[in-house]
């Protein structure tokens, strides 16, 4: 293999590294946007998340998004069961998608930009998995103390 050719591969592995993709926690099943919070929790615990996607229910809808918090501001704090409320009555809807192929630092900036914590992961039109914040300044932070040690 040519100079050229390992050096190029190299680079596409690197950038693999460097994508939503490589950092992103695959997504559960959705969920229906009709189950209760008391299911939502149970397939959060089962799931170990602390998010859950909340499925479409025609083309051109758009996904929705319940998080532990939601539960904790909206259900729990109100003194509302979970067992009587819906996921749709407390989600966020529509919610900032991010691809999975988009280089960690320009999501890092997008969701920065709209001071959000977490984004919905596409590849294509189809959710595939969850993006923190935290993770992908850490993955971010360990690639440029690579590159530094690499280059010094």
């Amino acid at each position: 293999m040519s100079s050229k050719a390992s050096t190029a591969t190299a680079a596409q592995q690197g950038a693999q590294f460097n994508t939503v993709r490589a950092v992103m926690s695959p997504m559960p099943a959705p969920i229906n946007g009709m189950a209760t919070v008391h299911e939502a929790l149970e397939l959060m615990r089962e799931n170990n998340v602390y998010s859950l996607v909340i499925e479409r229910r025609r083309p051109g809808d758009e996904y929705g998004m319940v998080v532990v918090s939601d539960i904790a501001n909206k259900v729990i704090a109100h003194n509302r069961s979970p067992d009587r409320v819906n996921v749709y009555e407390i989600m966020s809807k529509p919610v900032l998608t991010i691809s999975a192929d988009m280089e960690i630092k320009y999501a890092i900036r997008l969701l920065g930009r709209f001071g959000l914590s977490r984004g919905v992961v596409v590849d294509g039109n189809e959710a595939v998995g969850f993006v923190t914040l935290t993770d992908m300044v850490f993955r971010f932070y360990e690639q440029e103390a690579r590159g530094q040690e690499a280059s010094g």
